[in-house]
């Protein structure tokens, strides 16, 4: 009988899950994947149907472990998932009473509103590292309460449960025997206390979360439970649970202090491991937990951009310029620049550093002389200012920095746009071998768990790097292009929002 020498990740990801089995090297040895439907009952909503995912996470792990060999060579099962989307379901029978709410979501921006009036975000961000924010689980668990008939009755009587989609998916992979989340996922909710490390009752009442929906919270690596086995054949030990950014941050190896990632898939996400200190933000920016291993908390400065790999999906979907992401590379080098078209693509809110939710997407500059090859190469850049954005603000916070920066996700395969990434913060970009880092760090906390890996620094052995790349555009040119940058977003920004951060920082700078 062969070893169990493998883990199982399952990564489930705001269009698509994939399952992913890596050996003891880190390398795939089978890929399963499948994209499902967004739903869009209102401008500015985005819902998922749970059973979808529920599907597709069962057929994709089948046949990867099934690609890979077979269940006797899987040690344990990681999970990985979207953050923030948030699910309610009924502990009789596991279905869900309402459709998941998406983290792009932003149908509670008038409840978030209305609490940042009544003076609340100074107490809640001292307790989470968030801000009052419809990202944020809290208000959407609220919603879902006060508009399904009978909900929060029900929900007061323990008959509900509520989780992000790791937990449905721990609930239904144990059939319901476990009702979990991980720190780093209850850390997103707005209903976690970073510091105490525990659901916080005044955090309950303001947002009107009954603590009875609410799961157990599990450190991202150990035996946390045990597949159903009527769905692999036998039971499997689930041993790594972790939100798709911080399992990205494993998979990346940034285990010490000052070393950043950042992920490009729908949004894109940056941060930067801040040891076991919670650094405060005084630039927009959110303390959370990086992960906790063994009981051993580390924490995380992170920037969040709403939408970045999304962009390139609305160019393909939407507007119908291009049939391929990956043609949007060809098209940014077809031109010698952007022909001064800015696109600011806010089309769920700006995130990080402005937190504007009532921001929409803008597309200034054109002229007769723009082209589609103009708008794409616009998009691509778009993601890289944002970055830009994240690396200034965290700069101007203090938290120490790393001169290079790790990259992963679907845009960072583009060879373009990571120059030009490199250009804009003037760093050092680094690409792994391979790209599917979140899902490998979903393997890692497993695999730590299972014995697969015995500590973090074996697991940073196993990390290598693909290609780098280095700065080389005019300091005179990125400055130029920065301040068209920030003149274009604040034509997107809502009149009360703070003015975008200045581009007088030449570099992602080292301590």
């Amino acid at each position: 009988m062969p070893n169990k020498d493998c883990v199982l990740a399952i990564d489930q990801g705001t269009t698509s899950t994939r399952s992913i089995v890596f050996d003891k090297s880190a390398n795939a040895l089978s890929v399963s994947r499948r994209e499902f439907p967004q739903h869009y009952p209102e401008p500015g909503w985005v819902e998922h149907d749970v059973e979808d995912i529920w599907n597709d996470v069962v057929d994709t792990a089948r046949e990867a472990i099934e690609q890979a060999g077979g269940i006797e060579r899987i040690a344990g099962v990681g999970i990985t998932n979207q953050r923030e989307t948030i699910v309610v379901w009924d502990r009789a029978t596991g279905e869900p009473i309402h459709k998941a709410i998406v983290w792009q979501d932003r149908r509670t921006a008038s409840t978030c509103a209305r609490l940042k009036q009544e003076g609340k975000e100074a107490m809640m961000r001292s307790k989470t590292g968030l801000l009052l924010d419809p990202y944020f689980s809290a208000t959407k668990i609220a919603w879902i309460l006060d508009n399904v008939e009978g909900a929060r009755a029900r929900a007061e009587k323990g008959e509900l449960a509520c989780g992000t989609i790791d937990c449905f998916l721990m609930w239904r992979l144990t059939d319901g025997k476990t009702h979990a989340t991980d720190i780093t996922n209850a850390c997103r909710t707005a209903l976690f206390n970073i510091h105490e490390q525990k659901w916080d009752d005044e955090l309950l009442e303001l947002f009107q979360v009954p603590r009875a929906l609410l799961p157990e919270v599990c450190d991202n690596s150990g035996h946390l439970g045990e597949t159903d086995p009527a769905l692999f054949g036998q039971p499997i030990v689930i041993g790594g649970m972790a939100g798709d950014q911080h399992a990205a941050m494993v998979g990346q190896a940034c285990f010490k202090e000052g070393m950043a990632k950042s992920t490009y898939g729908t949004g894109c996400f940056m941060l930067t491991n801040t040891g076991e200190k919670a650094v405060e933000s005084h630039h927009r920016m959110l303390t959370t937990i990086a992960y906790r291993i063994n009981g051993k908390t580390t924490y995380a400065l992170e920037g969040s951009i709403f939408v970045a790999g999304a962009a390139i999906k609305w160019l393909r979907d939407g507007l119908h310029l291009i049939t391929h992401a990956s043609q949007t590379d060809d098209m940014a080098t077809r031109v010698p620049d952007s022909h001064g078209v800015y696109m600011v693509p806010g089309f769920v809110g700006l995130g990080a550093p402005h937190w504007d939710p009532d921001a929409r997407g803008l597309i200034c500059g054109l002229t007769l002389g723009s082209t589609q090859a103009h708008i794409a190469r616009a998009a691509l850049e778009s993601v890289a200012f944002q970055t830009y954005d994240l690396a200034h603000a965290m700069d101007e916070d203090g938290a120490v920095h790393a001169d290079t920066l790790r990259i992963d996700g679907g845009m960072s395969a583009n060879d373009w746009f990571s120059q030009f990434l490199a250009d804009m913060l003037q760093a050092r970009v680094e690409r792994p071998r391979d790209l599917e880092t979140t899902a490998l760090g979903a393997a890692f906390l497993a695999g730590l768990a299972t014995g697969v890996w015995e500590n973090l620094e074996e697991v940073a052995a196993t990390w290598s790097q693909e290609r780098l790349f280095e700065p080389r555009m005019d300091a005179g040119q990125r400055r130029r292009m920065l301040d068209g940058w920030q003149d274009a977003v604040r034509r997107t920004l809502t009149p009360e929002q703070p003015a975008p951060v200045t581009s007088n920082v030449t570099q992602f700078r080292a301590a």
